[in-house]
């Protein structure tokens, strides 16, 4: 190339770089909003679980997403109006934990996407009609939740023995509880077990609900799922191991302190939830992407629990658990 050939081309780059520079789009940060039931404290690891997820997959906060976090509380009847903050925020996606939440999303909007980390029985609940072929706008995990507490009366009566009465924690405000109910009883007395319900709203309501339990003279606590209870798993674990009432809840209710734990990673649906936000962020419809189940259950013994209740766990027990705890 001729000498006044090139300082042209070289003065056509100095000139031309800089306004290429300004004519390329910025990348877009996409708004995923996250809808939670409870508080945010509470809800810490679930938080985590879902940003390691989304991490997993390439997307970093500030760089090329941003969450807007909504807190109800405990407040469910907080929650249509929460969602209707985030649409008007124009949120890309919506994440929810629970069937209030993804509920109330429903409700409030059917063109934005909802992204149902855990929801209890999808079907049962009303929230779809279909898991193979979600109507609409929503998608996500969802898992057999009636079913799942059936089973752990079971796993109290064989663990506990000389158990006669249990006792649900269950929400009345959480539709969820609905099919629960019946799905105990029905087992309750398929065990020949004495069954209760103790109707509990929030953290302020535990301890007079233990009170309450404590003057039926129940044997064992069942905690049902609801979002305040996840929240609170600690503070109901401290409860039961204070009226010396073997109890038992999802997988981690036992390692904060229950004695048993028996249920799916609820975590691991957190961190599955980012997937079907990364297929929504890149173009697929909330109808074709299926609801998933979880397939694997697991079963959490707390031994240190066992000792300050003052309760021996069968080492046929401890051979079927998944992990112990001491």
């Amino acid at each position: 190339m001729k000498r006044r050939q090139f300082i042209k081309v070289v003065a056509g780059m100095a000139v031309a770089s800089p306004l290429d520079l300004y004519a390329q789009p910025l990348p877009k940060i996409a708004r995923i909003g996250f809808l939670g039931s409870a508080s945010a404290s509470g809800s810490a690891k679930a938080v985590e679980a879902l940003r390691s997820g989304l991490r997993d997959l390439g997307y970093v906060e500030g760089k090329n997403i941003a969450i807007e976090f909504r807190w109800a509380e405990g407040r469910y009847d907080r929650l249509a109006d929460l969602v209707a903050e985030l649409v008007r925020l124009d949120v890309d996606v919506i994440v929810t934990h629970g069937t209030p939440g993804t509920a109330a999303a429903k409700q409030v909007t059917s063109t934005t996407p909802i992204v149902m980390a855990i929801s209890g029985d999808a079907v049962a609940t009303g929230l779809v009609r279909s898991l193979a072929r979600p109507e609409a706008n929503v998608t996500g995990s969802t898992f057999f939740i009636p079913q799942l507490n059936a089973k752990r009366l079971e796993l109290v009566k064989e663990i506990c023995p000389h158990v006669a009465g249990v006792a649900a924690l269950s929400n009345p405000s959480n539709p969820v509880s609905r099919p629960i109910i019946p799905a105990m009883q029905s087992a309750a007395a398929r065990l020949n077990l004495k069954f209760d319900v103790a109707e509990v709203q929030g953290p302020g309501e535990f301890d007079l609900a233990f009170a309450s339990i404590a003057a039926r003279r129940v044997d064992a606590v069942v905690v049902t799922e609801d979002g305040e209870f996840a929240a609170g798993f600690g503070a109901i674990a401290a409860l039961a191991a204070a009226n010396k009432l073997p109890s038992i809840g999802a997988q981690e209710y036992a390692k904060v302190g229950g004695l048993i734990g028996y249920g799916v990673d609820l975590l691991g649906l957190y961190r599955r939830a980012a997937y079907f936000v990364d297929k929504i962020l890149k173009g697929s419809r909330p109808a074709d992407l299926p609801i998933e189940q979880p397939t694997r259950f697991e079963l959490v013994i707390n031994l240190t629990t066992a000792k300050t209740i003052g309760f021996e766990i069968a080492p046929t027990m401890l051979t079927r658990a998944d992990e112990t705890i001491e």
